[in-house]
């Protein structure tokens, strides 16, 4: 099997981690054709097994793989690739963000990722209010760019931080709001595109007499294209007409209405025509658009109803108010909402009895005008079909309205069995005047095949997302869906409406645009398909082509998963660890922001900016190992551990992040666990995972073994033999540990008769050995709080380092130890405290993975760090507190985000008298042993870069993070390692 030839650890300088990534191999379908295309462009071209398996999914429910990889960096590559492959018959497919749900993003081609170097922005205009930018850029990083002028670009898709300009155009492109706004088509004023003969062109208004002029049916491929549009708006407008939906949300087929009603004006952009065909018309590399003006002010209401129908119903009625967005979420999806413990203070809000609710927002150019609307609203409509309503004019309870809206998607992909809720009809679009018929005979569908469903989105338009729980891994499955779709499509023509309201044709919906616009239409979009690209060589068979929706499926009937081993961690979810494995559904919320921040994940494709770094790339690798795809037990080979579980440094932030809360960092060590079984492990794995005994040692020899460190050479000889890189500062070993200390002291300085609480201060060894002067920080400030502190004398590790390196029986053992050491003591009321984060976890999550029993369970929801514990008894109220006047900047612990307990440092800190200004940071790029290992020292460091900037750009006078790994990266970037929160509590002591 070809693989690549260059290793992701060879990652290039920090600031740009890509540059010397080439994963690179021979073609496994078309040999050459690899080596011909490197020599013509100067980008990367890879048709190496991963890269081509890593671009064989997006956010659909299909897989194909493709021919090979190219990453443009210009309009002149993309023109060569073209001409290449034209000359050849060899399909392409453009690609940006690969977010696309109706599998319009995967083919059989030679596959061009804009995303990586084709993704600038060229220029803005604020005065003519345009911006051009390239194929590539993030629509979110453009209006990141756009907003100190008071733009956006309008079209507002939900996954706009991680979705391309050329995917908008792709797939014309609205959202939430495009009852203002439209769709993309509205904003295209110019496109630089690539025709299927590798002509560069650029296209945009021309005038009736322009476009005559410049038309020859039997000319340049422009030519034929103008030829083609001419001969629509003469002979074919009255089809069109006729058989177009007249709807606001119509993305299927090809733009002819959109000609046609230009060309009512005396003139046409041709630029439009090439929105939304899906990459099969043309290959766009610049768009040029127009802009809004972004909104003075926003306001909500919330409607509450008993039932989905009588919502609908009232629909129609809301839009004679003319809001900016309709939003609906029906009874099945705030029920789920209920039971989860993220969304219960937001669904708490909600009156008992509510069913359904819609989400109406209001723009507005002054508070007494927003206002105005929200009454007027609640006025009208409260006491007729809606028998409650609320209001938001604060940004955060704007924000927490909207948060039960988009609660919707994450709840239906959490399911990890073989059924799940796939997207094939979610956006059938109708006249909102016809949506409770419309939903009603939905309903009746769904009973008719036995399964369920729900109803949310985006109501004012009349484009309801509805997904229905099927498991295609069956043949059944497969039929029903085939069965479903087709019942739907019947419904959008009964109704006026479209098969796709916003996801576009690709492989979903393709073969039912034939119901949709006839025989006669569809020949028409054959025609200039034709004209344009004679041989079918742009993305074929979607749009208007021969693609069949039960085809080329990620899970059908022929699908077969063997992880190939047992799994050694608790998978309390439906399917195990299989569930899991298939969970990842490809929506890219790992690549979110690219080289913005916020949020946790994913810290390596921050950096990188590959695919393969990314928790989706890793998480479909996987999957496709255990499924086959990458041959037998490719799982445990070397070259996958290292190619694409190594760099998952174990951050947890998928496990949060993810809208369907992938947990790759736990299948990692899963599989890392079994490869040790299998292959053995090295020295320096060992060392890392037992550092508990060399702190213990390098503590006894203290000072030698800090002296031993500094020997000129000796971090050569180091990086040398073990791997630990010599650039990195080591932690230094203090004689007296934290436990020494303790017991010199007399132990607990607050009577246990006297006290409020009692702890049991956990020992972990880098707290114990490396610096304990934190650890008699939380004392003192634990006292200061009347706790009773003890040091448990019968524990051992956490087991954090044998868990993150793989070495699960070691992990297990070490948790299993702790836990009967410290249940009786729990059961007796004490509680357990731990200074670092990460250890703090492994008591509150991991153990739950590694052991089963009411002893485990009993310490894990006992078990607090340190600024947790104060937070969440608020032993801190009573403190003797007089905070210095300054302002601290506060990094967070990803271990303790992917947890959703940061928030209790900044909370104490804040009552304690300081400003706190929170980074909204991810992973430092130290994350335990990974920053100290020579070959992802570049790696470390580029994620760390990310966060210096975060730090530069930030208000505070002095630098606070709780991790010891945290505070090492800030150390070796700033030379002084900034304190933890419970020091600067103890300071203001």
């Amino acid at each position: 099997m070809a693989k690549s030839n260059t290793s992701l650890d060879d990652v290039g300088p920090a600031l740009d981690p890509r540059t010397n990534y080439d994963h690179r191999g021979d073609s496994v379908e078309r040999p050459g054709l690899a080596e011909d295309l490197d020599g013509l462009i100067d980008g990367d071209v890879r048709f190496d097994d991963y890269s081509r398996q890593l671009y064989a999914t997006d956010a659909s429910i299909y897989e194909v793989t493709p021919v090979g990889v190219v990453f443009p960096t210009s309009t002149a590559d993309v023109s060569a690739v073209v001409e290449y492959c034209a000359d050849r018959e060899i399909p392409v497919l453009p690609r940006g963000g690969g977010t696309s749900l109706a599998g319009q993003t995967v083919n059989e081609a030679v596959v061009l990722d804009f995303t990586r170097d084709m993704d600038g922005i060229v220029d803005i205009d604020p005065d003519a209010r345009t911006a051009r930018v390239e194929s590539g850029a993030i629509l979110s990083e453009l209006n990141e760019a756009l907003e100190p002028h008071d733009l956006k670009f309008a079209p507002d898709p939900s996954t706009a931080n991680r979705s391309a300009m050329g995917g908008a155009v792709g797939n014309n492109t609205t959202g939430a709001h495009s009852l203002l706004y439209g769709k993309t088509d509205a904003y295209v004023e110019e496109l630089e595109v690539v025709l299927a003969d590798g002509t560069v062109t650029t296209l945009g208004e021309v005038t009736l007499e322009e476009l005559e002029a410049g038309a020859d049916p039997d000319g340049t491929l422009e030519e034929r294209l103008y030829a083609e549009a001419h001969r629509i708006v003469e002979e074919e407008s009255d089809h069109v007409e006729e058989r177009f939906p007249e709807l606001k949300r119509n993305v299927s087929g090809y733009a002819l209405d959109v000609l046609v009603d230009e060309a009512e004006s005396g003139s046409v952009n041709l630029a439009r025509l090439i929105v939304g065909s899906e990459g099969t018309l043309a290959v766009v590399t610049e768009v040029e658009v127009s802009l809004e003006p972004l909104p003075e002010m926003k306001a909500l209401g919330l409607l509450t109803y008993d039932s989905l129908l009588e919502a609908m119903e009232d629909v129609d009625d809301i839009l004679e108010h003319e809001p900016a967005a309709l939003e609906v979420l029906d009874g099945v999806l705030v029920d789920l909402a209920r039971e989860l413990e993220e969304f219960k203070d937001v669904i708490d809000l909600l009156p008992d009895r509510t069913d359904t609710f819609l989400l109406v927002e209001f723009y507005a150019d002054s508070h007494e005008e927003r206002q105005e609307k929200v009454e007027a609203l609640l006025d009208d409509r409260i006491g007729d079909r809606a028998f409650d309503g609320m209001e938001a004019y604060e940004e955060k309870d704007q924000k927490n309205f909207w948060k039960m809206r988009k609660a919707s998607t994450p709840i239906l992909l959490s399911r990890t069995t073989d059924a799940k809720h796939i997207a094939f009809i979610e956006d059938v679009a109708v006249p909102p005047k016809h949506l409770p018929e419309f939903i009603a005979d939905f309903k009746q569908v769904f009973e008719d095949h036995d399964t369920i469903g729900s109803f949310y989105a985006h109501a004012g338009p009349g484009c309801i997302h509805v997904r229905p729980l099927i498991n295609t891994k069956t043949e059944e499955g497969v039929a029903e869906m085939e069965s479903i779709a087709d019942a739907a499509t019947d419904l959008a023509v009964r109704y006026d409406g479209s098969v796709s309201g916003e996801h576009g044709d690709g492989r979903a919906r393709t073969q039912w645009n034939w119901k949709l616009y006839g025989d006669h239409l569809m020949t028409v979009f054959q025609d200039l398909k034709t004209a344009v690209d004679p041989d079918w060589i742009l993305n074929p068979g979607t749009v208007c082509g021969d693609v069949d929706m039960t085809e080329n499926l990620r899970f059908d009937a022929d699908y077969d998963f063997d992880s190939g081993f047992d799994p050694a961690l608790n998978w309390d979810i439906d399917n195990g660890f299989q569930g899991m494995a298939e969970l990842c559904h490809g929506c890219g919320s790992c690549r979110g922001t690219q080289e913005t921040t916020g949020g946790v994940m994913c810290p390596t494709y921050r950096a990188s900016q590959e695919e393969i770094t990314s928790t989706r790339g890793r998480a479909n690798l996987l999957r496709q190992a255990m499924s086959g795809d990458l041959g037998e037990e490719e799982q445990f080979d070397v070259e996958f551990m290292h190619e694409v579980l190594d760099l998952c440094i174990g951050c947890k932030g998928c496990s949060k992040d993810c809208p369907s809360e992938v947990d790759l960092a736990k299948m990692k060590v899963e599989v890392a666990n079994e490869y040790h079984e299998r292959h053995g492990s090295s020295l320096r794995d060992k060392v890392f995972a037992n550092v508990d005994r060399l702190n213990a040692l390098g503590s006894a020899l203290a000072p030698l073994s800090n002296w031993a460190a500094k020997v000129p050479g000796a971090r050569t000889v180091m990086e040398k033999t073990l791997g630990i890189a010599k650039d990195r500062s080591l932690p230094e070993f203090h004689r007296e540990s934290l436990e020494d200390w303790f017991e010199a002291r007399g132990g607990a300085g607050v009577p246990e008769s006297e006290a409020d609480s009692r702890a049991l201060l956990f020992p972990d060894t880098y707290t114990n050995y490396n610096t304990p002067y934190v650890g008699k920080a939380a004392v003192e400030v634990l006292e200061a709080a009347n706790v009773h502190v003890e040091i448990p004398d019968d524990v051992t590790g956490s087991g954090r380092p044998p868990h993150s390196k793989g070495f699960l029986d070691k992990a297990r053992e070490q948790a299993a130890t702790n836990v009967d050491a410290l249940a009786p003591r729990v059961r007796d009321g004490w509680d357990v405290v731990v200074v670092e984060p990460s250890d703090a976890v492994m008591f509150q999550s991991d153990y739950l993975d590694l052991l089963s029993g009411d002893d485990v369970e009993t310490v894990a929801a006992n078990a607090y760090g340190v600024m947790e514990y104060l937070d969440a008894f608020r032993l801190d109220d009573d403190l003797p507190v007089d905070a210095p006047d300054e302002t601290l900047t506060y990094h967070g612990h990803c271990h303790q985000k992917s947890t959703k307990k940061d928030h209790h440092a900044v909370g104490v800190l804040r009552r304690a008298g300081y400003e706190v200004d929170p980074l909204d940071s991810g992973c430092c790029g130290m994350s335990g042993s990974f920053g100290y290992e020579a070959e992802h020292f570049s790696m470390s460091q580029a994620i760390g870069s990310i966060l210096f900037d975060q730090v530069e750009e930030s208000t505070g006078d002095r630098l606070v993070a709780p991790g010891a790994s945290c505070r090492t990266q800030l150390g070796d970037e700033y030379d002084e390692k900034p304190p933890t929160p419970v020091e600067a509590l103890a300071d203001a002591l």
